[in-house]
C-alpha cells in the first residue's frame, strides 16, 4: 500500500495503519504500508507498479492508469479537491494581484491541488507569474509562509486543517481554485478482481460504522463512495501537463 506523501511519514503511518488493520480484518488480506520520501519518489514507485494498492491524487491516477492500468476503487463523495493560496495573516499580501512576480512555496511540481491547479489559476489571473520554490511537503509550505520565508504558498484545505492550531492561526486563505474529484484509493490490475472487490467493499463498509468513519475522517474522507476512472477524465482538458515535471 502506497500513500502520496502530503504529510510527514509519522502522520501517514498514524492515519493509515489503523485503516489497513481494519481492511485486514474485513478481507483476510495482509497489508504493508510502503512509504515514499517525496511526491516525485512516490510517482516513480507507482509508475513502476510498485504498489498493489495506492492512495494518490487525481492527476496521479491518470498517469497510473495510462502507465500501469491502476483502477480507482473508492473516493470521497463528501468534498471536492481544490487548491488554496495561503498567506501570512499579518503579511503584506492583500489581493491576489499582489502576488505577481513574488516568490511562492509549493510542496512539489506535481502536487495537483497545492501546485498544478494553483499555478494554472495564477498564470491565468496574474500579469506576471509567481516564482516557485519547492519544499517537499504541504506542512513545509505552511511553515515557510508562517515564518515569513515566502509571502505565499500553495496547499489544499484538508492538509491545512491538519496543521497545529498555532500554525493555522498565522495563516489566511487568499484564494481557492476551481475543484476536481478528490484522491482515489486505487488498485493495480495484477490484484485479482475478487480481491479488488473485497477491498472496495471493506472500504465502503468502514463508511457505515461510527468507528470506520472516524478512521476515514483522519485521511480525511468525509463520505466514502465508489470511484471510476471516468471520474478523472475531466482533468485531461485542463492543460495541467505543462506544469508536470518527470
Amino acid at each position: 500500500m502506497g500513500v502520496v506523501p502530503q504529510f510527514d511519514a509519522r502522520t501517514i503511518h498514524r492515519v493509515w495503519n489503523p485503516i489497513l488493520k481494519a481492511l485486514e480484518h474485513a478481507t483476510g488480506l495482509r497489508f504493508v504500508l510502503r512509504g515514499a520520501s517525496s511526491i516525485p519518489e512516490f510517482e516513480r514507485q507507482f509508475l513502476a507498479g510498485a504498489f498493489d494498492f495506492a492512495y494518490m491524487n487525481p492527476y496521479h491516477v491518470l498517469m497510473a492508469w495510462r502507465k500501469q492500468g491502476y483502477l480507482p476503487l473508492v473516493r470521497d463523495h463528501g468534498q471536492a479537491l481544490y487548491g488554496i493560496v495561503v498567506v501570512h495573516r499579518d503579511g503584506p499580501i492583500v489581493h491576489l494581484k499582489d502576488l505577481a512576480g513574488q516568490v511562492m512555496a509549493f510542496p512539489s511540481h506535481n502536487a495537483l491541488g497545492a501546485c498544478m491547479l494553483v499555478r494554472a489559476e495564477l498564470d491565468r489571473l496574474l500579469p506576471r507569474p509567481v516564482i516557485p520554490i519547492f519544499v517537499n511537503t504541504h506542512s513545509s509550505v505552511y511553515l515557510n509562509v508562517a515564518l515569513g520565508r515566502t509571502v505565499a504558498g500553495g496547499g489544499v484545505q484538508k492538509t491545512l486543517e491538519r496543521q497545529p492550531a498555532y500554525l493555522r492561526d498565522r495563516l489566511r486563505i487568499l484564494y481557492r481554485t476551481p475543484s476536481v474529484p478528490p484522491h482515489p484509493f486505487t488498485a493495480h490490475p495484477r490484484v485479482r478482481a475478487r480481491d479488488r472487490e473485497r477491498v472496495r467493499q471493506a472500504l465502503l463498509g468502514l463508511g457505515k460504522t461510527a468507528t470506520g468513519r472516524a478512521l476515514l475522517d483522519k485521511v480525511p474522507i468525509k463520505k466514502i463512495g465508489s470511484a471510476d476512472i471516468e471520474d478523472y477524465r475531466v482533468l485531461e482538458a485542463m492543460g495541467l501537463e505543462r506544469y508536470y515535471r518527470p
